[in-house]
């Protein structure tokens, strides 16, 4: 009975195995199956191009958005990888009139009157955090200035990523240039663990402003891992909101980080490896 139960599993694993064509470089025509394909990828002129084509052949909105999806490698050495994050750029060309809230937290009144002039929708000192934790107060961000951070404690399990901070640019002296930011920029993070889906355009600027604005993401997301372990961003898809998603081709798109810096930075390291036992 052994014997004859291996013999139809053998029988039926044959029969499941269908004959595989071999894979084409490209399809001869436009109607296909297209897993017989690899997926085709474009440089990111061709796509912004088709992209409006697309539109045009479709008749749809000309002022729909442009999104990307980025495919992260968070992978860092020894099983180690990058935590999930989140950041705000400020891009090149605008796309939207949407101002995003934002509050100051100075107990100046000079610096509270700079703030007010830039756009602050709330400014103020200690007597904000009873209302920041009841809720009564909802913005979109929190800025602050140094000698204020003691007082604000109390409100950094409430806020979390958007508790101030230098590595965020959101605690400093400069208000104009953190309201500038905070105001006018374009938030983004990290889903699922590695993959950034945000808009960065509208369909009706010129290509150059589009690529323009699609570079300075991802120059930003590239800053969160060290060049040293490779390049974080593996995929990158572009689309707008009534078409399908394009693969980009990555030449040129990501920023390019010669190769003397990177021995002088492998140089580096290893002469702290040495020098640190020594001191010790």
């Amino acid at each position: 009975r052994k014997g004859s139960q291996k013999t139809k599993k053998e029988e039926t694993k044959k029969k499941q195995v269908g004959r595989r064509w071999p894979l084409m470089s490209k399809p001869v025509d436009d109607v296909y199956l297209t897993w017989y394909y690899e997926r085709p990828s474009y440089n990111v002129e061709t796509a912004v191009g088709m992209l409006k084509k697309f539109q045009e052949l479709d008749f749809t909105y000309p002022k729909q958005y442009v999104y990307i999806n980025v495919f992260l490698d968070m992978a860092l050495q020894k099983k180690k990888k990058v935590d999930p994050f989140a950041s705000t750029v400020l891009l090149p060309h605008r796309f939207t009139d949407e101002m995003n809230k934002v509050l100051v937290f100075t107990e100046n009144e000079q610096e509270a009157e700079i703030a007010r002039e830039n756009g602050a929708a709330v400014v103020g000192g200690v007597e904000l955090i009873k209302w920041v934790l009841e809720d009564e107060i909802q913005v979109d961000f929190y800025v602050a200035v140094p000698a204020i951070m003691p007082k604000l404690i109390p409100l950094r399990n409430k806020l979390k990523r958007k508790y101030p901070s230098t590595k965020r640019n959101s605690l400093g002296h400069d208000i104009p240039k953190m309201l500038q930011l905070y105001r006018e920029g374009l938030e983004y993070s990290v889903e699922d663990e590695r993959v950034i889906k945000t808009r960065i355009a509208r369909l009706d600027m010129p290509t150059e402003e589009i690529i323009a604005n699609l570079k300075t993401v991802i120059h930003d997301i590239c800053t969160f891992k060290p060049s040293s372990y490779g390049p974080i961003v593996q995929k990158l898809v572009i689309r707008s909101s009534t078409s399908e998603g394009l693969l980009l081709n990555l030449d040129g798109l990501l920023p390019q980080v010669e190769k003397e810096e990177q021995e002088k930075s492998a140089e580096d390291d290893e002469e702290k490896d040495t020098q640190e036992p020594v001191s010790s």
